[in-house]
């Protein structure tokens, strides 16, 4: 019995090759057989990227690790229930047998017994083109034990000797393993990552790896550890290079338009395109980005920017990354858009009442009685309200939306619409702006203040926002929880906020409306240390190898 379903051997059933990233089969092709041809050395380097997409660019390794890690955040709320395994990823109810990780897991080990096939197989040395093939594998094995790491094993500051998932060198399909730990796992990531960069000396673009991308995961991998010298020495190494720029504001605006070779902030995307991935009928009711928008009639358009998101974004209305948030006005029989106010009440809930102008001034009828809007300055800025029953409750003055179980539709367009196709999106791993924010949180860390004021203003003024100086800051906010908000506006919908939140140590507060609340046993707070923050080992493993053990 296989100790670990890692699925095929050498898994060539889903290869995609040719600069169009065309699909291709050949499953009856031995991997012995295959390394005689050196041309079929590439077809098999591309088939381990062809893995992080899947079969069908939404049943892949990169959609299941971004619904892992997006979902339980803070920057999405769902508007109602679903049978779908995602909900249970959403709401922290974690289950042993959730198909979405369980098919991650299998996925994972796939790409990993995929890339150590090239590693055994590939002499180094022979040429610049092997060697670069060779690093390309190194870089996508750290990839995904990376993120199995962040997935099933705990924050590394909450201690290296936690348990976190085997690491497999090997393409042995029999060899017994057991869970290595936190502090195992992230020294095999830097490992490969040192070794990829050592070997990588062509870039083909941000849909291979390259040793920029090699550079760009370290940064993060050391910012994970806390490791701020060599977070930052491995961002500068990229932002050094000259190989990437930031977009401009224009552009950055329609990011999500841009596929990742026509995007030059990008530095490694898993890249998707219309002809070989969303080819049928409904492959785009089954994306990432078809559960956040619907776009011309096509998606679910169920999940939406929670209200914390939109509150710490709306504070600069001008901010360019608004741009992926869609709000769903209605309009009257005239199509102009309706007046109204709404918050959100003491049970979390949206309240919505729509306003009428008269003379000058604007008053709604809300719970049976007729409100009057009241206004005032607050450091420059307009902030509404009105004198309820128990007091003053402060209101957003804006629009009446659709609605969706009384959820406005706030649509995230971030993973949609590239190249113009309604939910296409090639997910984004590593981009330049993400460097800024490493170097930013590492020297934020070390009492560099203004520096890392100086990073993250980089990315402040590409969005059309006032840049930070040290005398600026919001009240009560210290340099540090600037950088990090400044992360979560720039990263929003990339898969990063869940990971950011707790290896800070830091609670997740989910106190928004949402169907994570309508739980008999809801959580509002979610602190760093709580056991759900990692999802449990999938329970077709542990039966297959009952020497891996259960997070608890």
């Amino acid at each position: 019995m296989k100790k670990i379903i890692y699925g095929a051997l050498f898994a060539l059933t889903s290869i995609f090759y040719s600069c169009d990233i065309e699909r291709s089969t050949y499953d009856d092709i031995s991997a012995e057989d295959l390394f005689k041809d050196p041309d079929a050395i590439q077809v098999a380097a591309i088939g381990n990227y062809a893995l992080l997409k899947g079969d069908t660019g939404y049943d892949g390794w990169v959609d299941d690790l971004h619904r892992i890690s997006e979902y339980a955040g803070d920057n999405i709320t769902l508007s109602g229930s679903t049978t779908d395994n995602l909900f249970f990823l959403y709401n922290y109810q974690s289950i042993t047998t959730n198909s979405r990780v369980a098919r991650f897991w299998s996925n994972s080990y796939k790409i990993i017994v995929g890339a150590n096939t090239i590693i055994e197989k590939l002499p180094e040395g022979e040429s610049v083109e092997e060697d670069q093939l060779l690093g390309e594998n190194y870089y996508l094995r750290a990839l995904v034990y990376f993120q199995m790491g962040n997935v099933f094993g705990r924050p590394y500051n909450q201690g290296a000797s936690n348990l976190s998932i085997p690491i497999k060198l090997t393409t042995d399909p029999d060899e017994a393993l057991t869970r290595n730990t936190v502090g195992e796992v992230h020294d095999q990531v830097v490992s490969d990552l040192l070794k990829a960069e050592s070997l990588m000396t062509i870039n083909k673009g941000a849909s291979f790896a390259s040793k920029g991308s090699a550079q760009a995961l370290l940064s993060r991998v050391y910012l994970y550890q806390e490791n701020n010298a060599k977070a930052q020495e491995y961002a500068d190494k990229v932002i050094n290079s000259g190989e990437y720029s930031l977009l401009s504001n224009e552009r950055f605006s329609v990011m999500n338009t841009l596929k990742p070779t026509d995007n030059e902030e990008a530095i490694f995307a898993v890249t998707l395109n219309t002809n070989s991935d969303l080819s049928g009928q409904w492959d785009d009711w089954f994306t990432i980005g078809s559960f956040y928008a619907s776009i011309e009639g096509t998606g679910w358009g169920e999940m939406y920017a929670s209200r914390s998101y939109l509150d710490l974004i709306d504070q600069n209305p001008d901010d360019a990354r608004k741009s992926f948030i869609d709000p769903q006005y209605l309009t009257d029989e005239g199509g102009e858009r309706i007046p109204a106010v709404y918050w959100v009440d003491e049970s979390y809930v949206y309240q919505f009442a729509r306003t009428t102008d008269t003379g000058g001034t604007i008053t709604f009828d809300f719970d049976g009685n007729n409100y009057t809007l009241q206004s005032e300055d607050v450091g420059g800025e307009t902030v509404y309200y009105f004198n309820g029953p128990s007091g003053r409750q402060d209101v957003i003055f804006d629009f009446d939306l659709e609605k969706r179980n009384g959820h406005p539709k706030f649509f995230i367009l971030k993973a949609s619409l590239q190249e113009d196709d309604v939910h296409l999106w090639s997910p984004m791993v590593s981009r330049l702006a993400e460097m800024y924010l490493n170097k930013a949180e590492a020297l934020a860390k070390s009492g560099s203040d203004q520096e890392a004021l100086n990073n993250i203003n980089m990315l402040r003024q590409r969005a059309g926002v006032p840049e930070y100086t040290l005398g600026s800051l919001p009240a009560g906010k210290s340099v540090l929880d600037v950088v990090l908000d400044e992360r979560r506006l720039e990263l929003a919908y990339e898969g990063h906020r869940r990971y950011d939140i707790y290896r800070n140590g830091l609670t997740l507060d989910r106190r928004y409306p949402g169907t994570h609340l309508a739980a008999g046993s809801a959580f509002f707070e979610i602190p760093s240390t709580h056991p759900r923050i990692i999802e449990f080992i999938p329970e077709q493993q542990i039966i297959l190898n009952p020497a891996l053990e259960q997070n608890p």
